[in-house]
C-alpha cells in the first residue's frame, strides 16, 4: 500500500480525448491489489506517517494545516470494516473481481486487533464477499512457528489464496525465516506478492528494493511472486526480474503515483512496450484512488483510445486486466 494525495494522483483525460468514445476493452477486470479501507486492518501510525508527507506539500503551496485534521481525512474514510464500499466501487469502475491484501503491520505497529484476530475478521469478509473477493494473508515472519501455523490456517481453514509480506515492517524478502511460509505456498500452490518501494515514512525503506526476493525467487522455482507496484517504483529492476526469472511477476498498483516525466498514462505505456505483458497484473491499490477521484474516473482514462491499453493487442489486454492473475490463482477453467 502507497500514498498518492488528492492533488498529485488527480486524474485527468488525455489531451484530444473523446469521451463518448468507447473503452478499448471491455472484458473481465480483475483487481490483483486491493485493501480492505478499515482502521481496523491499517495502524493509525502508518497513515500519521504519509500525512506528514501531505503535510510537508501543503506547506510548500501556502495551505495550513494541522497534522490532526489530515490525519482525520483519512481515517474518516477508512471505516469500510466489512469491505461494502470496496464492492460498490468495484461496480462503479466495471471490476468483476479483486485481491483483498492483509499486511502485517502488527509487529512493528500498535494495531487494535492481533493479526490472528485480522484473519478471522477478513475470513469473515470473504465469506460476505466470495464471489467478489479472494484474500491473500500476511504474516511477519518474526512470529515465528504461530505465525506459521496462523497462515496456514488461513489457507486451509479460511480459503485465503495467497501470501502478502510487507518487508518496510523490517525484513527481507529472501530471509530464511520465511522460507516456512514459502513451502506452504508452494504445497498449495499459492502466489506471492510483496511491497516494493517507500511507503509510510513511519517504516524502514531498506528492505523494500525489488532484488531482495532474487535469493528466494532462485530456491523456489515452483512459488511465483509478485512484485507490488512495479510500475510505480524501481521500474526498470522490476522489469529485469519479470523478464529473466520465470516465477517474478509485478503489478501496476498506485499508478498514479508514478513519477514518469510524461506521466502514469506515459510510464504505463512505456512499460507494456517491454515485452512482459504475460508477467503484468493490473491493480489499483484500493482505496488510494478513493482520494484522486474515484475508480471510475480512474478507469476511464485507463481505458481511453489513447490511454495506456490503446497500443496493446486485444490478446495482451485480457492478459493484463484478468487472464495473468488468474493463471496465478488457479482460476483458468
Amino acid at each position: 500500500m502507497v500514498s498518492v494525495d488528492s492533488k498529485a494522483g488527480e486524474t485527468t483525460a488525455a489531451p484530444g480525448a473523446a469521451t463518448s468514445a468507447p473503452p478499448v476493452y471491455a472484458g473481465e477486470i480483475i483487481d490483483a491489489h486491493c485493501h480492505i479501507a478499515s482502521s481496523k486492518f491499517i495502524p493509525e501510525a502508518f497513515y500519521e506517517g504519509f500525512c506528514r508527507n501531505v503535510l510537508v506539500k501543503l506547506e510548500a503551496t501556502g495551505v495550513k494545516k494541522t497534522l490532526g485534521s489530515v490525519l482525520d481525512t483519512y481515517l474518516t474514510q477508512s471505516q469500510d470494516h466489512l469491505g461494502d464500499a470496496l464492492i460498490a466501487e468495484m461496480d462503479s469502475a466495471g471490476i468483476h473481481r479483486a485481491v483483498a491484501l492483509l499486511p502485517d503491520f502488527t509487529f512493528v505497529m500498535k494495531s487494535e486487533f492481533t493479526i490472528a484476530e485480522m484473519f478471522r475478521l477478513h475470513a469473515e469478509i470473504l465469506q460476505r464477499h466470495a464471489e467478489r473477493l479472494f484474500v491473500f494473508g500476511g504474516v511477519d515472519p518474526r512470529w515465528g512457528a504461530d505465525g506459521i501455523a496462523l497462515f496456514e490456517k488461513g489457507v486451509t481453514e479460511y480459503g485465503f489464496k495467497g501470501f502478502k509480506l510487507y518487508p518496510p515492517c523490517g525484513y527481507s524478502p529472501s530471509d530464511r525465516s520465511l522460507y516456512p511460509f514459502y513451502e506452504i505456498c508452494r504445497k498449495h500452490k499459492l502466489p506471492v506478492l510483496l511491497h516494493i518501494g517507500p511507503t509510510s515514512p513511519s517504516l524502514e525503506f531498506a528492505y523494500s528494493h525489488p532484488y531482495l526476493i532474487d535469493r528466494a525467487a532462485l530456491d523456489f522455482p515452483d512459488v511465483n511472486f509478485i512484485l507490488a507496484h512495479g510500475a510505480v517504483h524501481f521500474v526498470e529492476d522490476c522489469a529485469a526480474l519479470c523478464a529473466y526469472r520465470p516465477n517474478v511477476y509485478l503489478d501496476i498498483s498506485a499508478f498514479l503515483g508514478s513519477s514518469h516525466p510524461g506521466g502514469w498514462q506515459a510510464g504505463l505505456a512505456e512499460l507494456f512496450r517491454k515485452n512482459i505483458n504475460h508477467k503484468i497484473l493490473f491493480g489499483t491499490d484500493w482505496p488510494v484512488f478513493r482520494y484522486s477521484g474515484g475508480h471510475r474516473k480512474v478507469m476511464d482514462a485507463f481505458l481511453a483510445a489513447n490511454g495506456p491499453l490503446g497500443r496493446v493487442s486485444a490478446v495482451q489486454r485480457q492478459w493484463l486486466m484478468s487472464q495473468n492473475i488468474r493463471r496465478l490463482l488457479g482460476q483458468n477453467s
